[in-house]
């Protein structure tokens, strides 16, 4: 494993000292620059809860959208992590740009959004997602492949007639932040950390240690 390179390539600068007023701004900064660098899929992020014995579940979801009120993704109500956030409403998000060598981490209390909003993400999904997401059953115990492909032409031919079809359990969710932290790699491991926290005044930002 250590003869693997890590942080190849021209790798960007950043200047601390010149970042905006809130990690929002700075977010989208950084998203906008991997897509112009090519960095593929740069809205997919780790999404971490806890289960029900407060041990740490991971996985990669696509970020559905970002503002000031915080960064927002979608699950299903009876999902195992529409479960865990329902039982401890409470996640942390990790985006990594590989070629950029940047990192992002937010963390924070999750809300869920109202009906509406929720409805309006699923129907913006491509018709393959929402066949899946019909079926109700992430993480269930699997028979075969055939049985996959079977269940979700028949929710195909379903959303055919009901175009408008949302399932109950759908649900968008908004991480308010309590801590955005910025990462910087650097060849020689000099990485620069840049932590946001809120405060009654606004954002206040900090440095932190490799």
């Amino acid at each position: 494993m250590r003869g693997l390179e890590v942080f190849a390539g021209e790798l960007p600068g950043f200047d601390p000292a010149a970042a905006p007023d809130t990690p929002v701004e700075l977010f989208t900064e950084w998203l906008r620059h991997a897509l112009r660098s090519g960095v593929r899929e740069p809205h997919a992020m780790t999404l971490s809860t806890a289960d029900h014995q407060g041990d740490p579940v991971a996985r990669t979801l696509i970020l559905k959208g970002v503002d000031r009120d915080g960064w927002r993704f979608a699950a299903d109500r009876t999902s195992p992590k529409g479960r865990q956030l329902a039982a401890r409403p409470y996640a942390a998000l990790t985006f990594y740009w590989p070629p950029l060598a940047r990192q992002v981490r937010v963390r924070g209390p999750v809300v869920a959004e109202d009906a509406d909003r929720s409805a309006a993400d699923f129907l913006a999904r491509g018709a393959g997602a929402r066949a899946e997401a019909l079926l109700g059953r992430q993480s269930e115990p699997l028979t075969d492949l055939g049985e996959r492909d079977r269940a979700v032409a028949a929710s195909l031919a379903r959303l055919d007639r009901e175009p408008g079809l949302v399932p109950s359990g759908w649900t968008l969710h908004t991480v308010r932040p309590e801590s955005v932290e910025f990462w910087q790699g650097d060849k020689e491991r000099r990485h620069t950390r840049l932590r946001y926290t809120p405060g009654a005044a606004g954002w206040h930002r900090e440095l932190l240690w490799p």
